[in-house]
């Protein structure tokens, strides 16, 4: 693994076994071979079912991988590999050191949105002071009224509840941080300020790995961009030379 490396993936494969279906298994990743830096924004493109959310849920440790290694370098410099880890060692492991933003809010009940995100970062070392300025500076600048900062997540819009997502998951960043359609239910003016605060992820060293069905998005955000095709890497290079073939494709 080059030292440059937070996150190396290797021969990754995963698949699924269809019991309720006619029991076949079907390959969601035929052996994917991938690198995130500190300080780069790789962007996995393709079509629907290529495999780019399983990809993340796979080194996110939400799906257990088939075979396969992903390594991950920590802020101490260990290396381990998250596919051989028990469940502990990776719960351990997130909001420390390995962060997601999903495009659906697990809505909690009894705790507030501000709670919401203060509480992710006291996971990351915050005392708990700290953490509430942060969370009331983040949920500002995304546009969540204050007067809803002490309701429950769960009377939330769609939108509302992306933005509280994406405020629990910078502040204090991991160091790799994966993005699943973090702007997918937003309006314009939202979606500016969530993009503008990606963007910073990787100005302050952080290490991001997300799914943008948005050419647009991933055109002002990537450093690199991935292609996945039927679960294997079908193009992997500079957003200039990756995303002109990805138009067309979008255009026919």
């Amino acid at each position: 693994m080059s030292p440059a490396n937070v996150l190396a993936v290797r021969g990754l494969a995963k698949s699924f076994t269809l019991h309720t279906i006619d029991g076949r298994d079907v390959e969601a990743l035929r052996g994917v071979d991938l690198d995130v830096a500190a300080a780069e924004h790789v962007a996995l493109a393709g079509t629907s079912g290529a495999g780019k959310s399983s990809l993340l849920r796979c080194v996110y440790r939400t799906y257990l991988p088939s075979a396969g290694s992903i390594l991950l370098r920590t802020s101490s410099g260990l290396v381990v590999d998250l596919a051989a880890l028990s469940d502990p060692e990776v719960a351990d492991l997130r909001g420390r050191e390995l962060g997601y933003v999903s495009q659906f809010l697990r809505s909690e009940p009894r705790r507030s949105v501000l709670d919401v995100v203060a509480r992710a970062g006291t996971g990351r070392g915050m005392d708990p002071a700290t953490a509430r300025e942060a969370a009331a500076v983040a949920l500002r600048r995304l546009g969540i009224d204050e007067r809803l900062w002490a309701m429950h997540t769960t009377v939330l819009s769609g939108g509302q509840k992306q933005r509280v997502n994406l405020a629990a998951g910078t502040i204090s960043p991991p160091r790799l941080l994966l993005l699943d359609e973090p702007v997918s239910a937003l309006d314009p003016a939202n979606r500016e300020a969530v993009l503008a605060m990606i963007a910073e992820l990787t100005e302050a060293g952080v290490a991001v790995l997300s799914v943008f069905h948005d050419l647009d998005a991933i055109e002002r955000l990537a450093t690199r961009v991935v292609v996945l095709d039927d679960g294997r890497v079908a193009a992997d290079g500079a957003p200039s030379h990756v995303l002109p073939a990805l138009h067309l494709e979008v255009a026919r």
